[in-house]
């Protein structure tokens, strides 16, 4: 066990522990865009960082005078640290990656909330992206596509101020079951995704893919690629191929016959 101080409370948490959840399990919220549970730790936002201080340490560079600022969701505990998540050094960082993140997405309404929720009203640099840009870069979307799912169809494309995330070549991906979970992890709603007509069109990935038709019902309801759950999901075989509705519908149904039955 690790024993901690956070914002002066002292606290014991299991060595490992990452500091971000450390410190949310003392009901201190830190602003997050690139952490998601069940994503391995990234810090590219930078917007969770905090200053850490060490009471004993051999580098003179972290003799418990000097604070380390770091980005508490890839900082595991350890035990005598102390941590000011509001000290004046880690704010500043805070305040200047929201600035980079208001003039990279000026219309993002998450991003103008998560500025103005830490001071910063307007922003020193200038942009010569898109207006419209809503994507900030977190890599969520890519994570999830690669290391939750395993499909791995979009990536990020060119570096520096060009850097973006597409698929590759920019065209209908292959790779892509359309599952959606790009558009569930972003945090700010750059990707896009709608259904028409039996088909499910990502219009951010230039993707589009055909949808499964419920065999009860007769809607579309799921893209086709994800058959590949069929060995994963727990439904007898019946209920397999139906949409929720006719699925909840179908276990109405026979626990009414059970029920009748017994």
């Amino acid at each position: 066990m690790a024993v901690i101080v956070i914002d002066g409370q002292e606290s014991e948490f299991t060595d490992g522990t990452l500091l971000l959840d450390a410190i949310r399990e003392q009901g201190i919220e830190l602003p997050t865009l690139c952490h998601w549970d069940g994503l391995p730790p990234y810090g590219a936002c930078r917007l969770c960082l905090v200053e850490v201080t060490k009471g004993i340490s051999d580098s003179p560079s972290l003799n418990g005078e000097r604070p380390q600022i770091v980005a508490a969701c890839t900082y595991p505990v350890e035990d005598g640290i102390e941590v000011k998540t509001t000290g004046s050094a880690a704010l500043a960082v805070r305040q200047m990656m929201l600035e980079f993140m208001l003039a990279r997405c000026p219309e993002s309404e998450v991003i103008q909330e998560l500025a103005a929720g830490a001071g910063v009203m307007t922003t020193r640099f200038s942009s010569n992206g898109d207006d419209d840009e809503l994507c900030v870069l977190c890599g969520l979307c890519v994570r999830v596509c690669r290391d939750l799912i395993g499909a791995a169809a979009i990536g990020f494309i060119d570096r520096g101020g060009n850097r973006e995330v597409g698929t590759p070549f920019r065209i209908q991906s292959e790779a892509c079951i359309g599952c959606g979970a790009c558009v569930a992890v972003c945090p700010t709603g750059a990707v896009q995704m709608e259904d028409i007509d039996g088909t499910r069109f990502l219009t951010t990935w230039n993707t589009s893919v055909p949808l499964h038709t419920c065999p009860e019902c007769g809607d579309p309801f799921a893209p086709e690629p994800m058959a590949f759950l069929k060995e994963q999901v727990p439904v007898s075989a019946e209920s397999w191929g139906l949409c929720p509705k006719c699925r909840r519908q179908a276990a109405v149904n026979q626990l009414d016959f059970t029920r009748e039955a017994g």
